[in-house]
């Protein structure tokens, strides 16, 4: 990769996040850290307003704009081939939420890019999950995203069921399984609950169906107590 578009490429990992850490960039760009330090100092000085600092991570000021971006036939067509593959595991808002926003790319690309793209020869068959575990899905997303609590009727592997009231966190995909992270108010500990064993799934009452990010109980919090050492990184980057 030649240094310039090395250069255009941190910019736009770090406009994509909230937070971008140099290991990151090195991994996404094959490149050492002390490569990545050396190029963000360089896009400082050319008045590239990238906030932060080696060690604690970048980010990118206010205000600042690029050109709009094409794509290569390659980038296409993984982009039609992951658009093509995610739908049959999302829930049907991301699904087609993905669709319109791949059609608002493939209008404008070039002719040719666009003609690769809809030639993709990769697919994905309807095989994927139960109407029951997409609406879940849904409805979990949603409500960690509005930070609002849900009570569920909760079968685990024995077949006991129980009902749980729990502030979700994150929704994670298995291959073939989706799971819950969770903060458990009836356990008082964090839990994972597969999407296909809820039996029943409402929201909590809007009184006290809200939380706030309380220390101990994040998603982070649950990423330190669930993963092996050497993984928190790794899984920290995915959920920023």
């Amino acid at each position: 990769m030649r240094r310039a578009d090395r250069l255009f490429q941190i910019v736009q990992l770090i406009r994509g996040r909230r937070l971008t850490t140099a290991a990151f960039l090195a991994q996404r760009l094959e490149v050492s850290e002390r490569t990545v330090y050396r190029d963000v100092a360089d896009l400082q000085h050319q008045g590239v307003p990238i906030e932060g600092e080696a060690g604690v991570g970048y980010r990118l000021g206010q205000g600042f704009e690029l050109p709009p971006l094409m794509f290569t036939q390659d980038e296409a067509r993984a982009l039609v081939a992951s658009v093509r593959m995610a739908q049959v595991w999302q829930d049907p808002a991301l699904a087609k939420g993905s669709q319109v926003a791949l059609g608002k790319i493939l209008s404008v690309l070039p002719p040719a890019a666009r003609a690769a793209a809809q030639s993709m020869t990769v697919f994905a068959p309807p095989m994927g999950l139960d109407t029951a575990v997409m609406d879940s899905l849904q409805t979990l997303r949603e409500a960690a995203q509005a930070q609002h609590k849900a009570v569920l009727l909760y079968r685990d592997a024995s077949g006991a069921v129980s009902e749980r009231t729990v502030r979700p966190l994150g929704c994670f995909f298995w291959g073939k399984v989706w799971t819950l992270a969770a903060w458990c108010e009836t356990r008082a500990d964090f839990r994972s609950f597969r999407l296909d064993r809820i039996e029943r799934l409402e929201l909590a009452q809007e009184a006290s169906g809200r939380f706030t990010q309380e220390r101990g109980k994040t998603l982070a919090d649950y990423l330190r107590a669930a993963a092996p050492p050497d993984a928190i990184g790794r899984l920290q980057e995915a959920a920023v």
